[in-house]
């Protein structure tokens, strides 16, 4: 059974806990306030006079010519999605490497990385044996 004394002492453990929180969530209202009180003042202070140019839809100084859509090859897409998917996956690499050469680690981390390689190979025999390598 706890005494009296020992519940005292968990007491202010909590309330420094829950006073970390409260600094950041202040925080967090305080931007949020931030950017609302801008938005809002821009939106007071700025001149709101709407032309038929102004409306045009304007790209690099050239005046629109035909239909606003284009069509446009999803291989393009999936190049990029493929290109973003082992960036990030090479990012993991990094702390991999310091994790690595700190002592202790080494044959786990090893092996956890051979792993995650292996899974990212797997990605992409898939995507190579259904075609997604293919450029035309």
């Amino acid at each position: 059974m706890r005494s009296s004394a020992d519940a005292h002492a968990a007491v202010p453990l909590a309330a420094d806990y829950f006073h970390s929180y409260s600094v950041v969530g202040l925080l967090a209202v305080v931007g949020v306030l931030f950017v609302a009180v801008a938005f809002g003042a821009g939106r007071l202070l700025r001149p709101v006079v709407p032309t038929p140019e102004k409306l045009l839809t304007y790209e690099c100084g050239v005046d629109p010519v035909g239909e606003g859509w284009a069509h446009t090859q999803i291989r393009y897409y999936v190049y990029a999605f493929l290109y973003v998917i082992f960036a990030v996956d090479s990012i993991f690499l990094f702390p991999w490497a310091t994790v690595f050469a700190a002592p202790g680690f080494g044959g786990a981390t090893l092996v956890e990385m051979f792993i995650f390689l292996g899974f990212l190979a797997v990605g992409l025999l898939y995507a190579w044996k259904k075609g997604v390598l293919e450029w035309t």
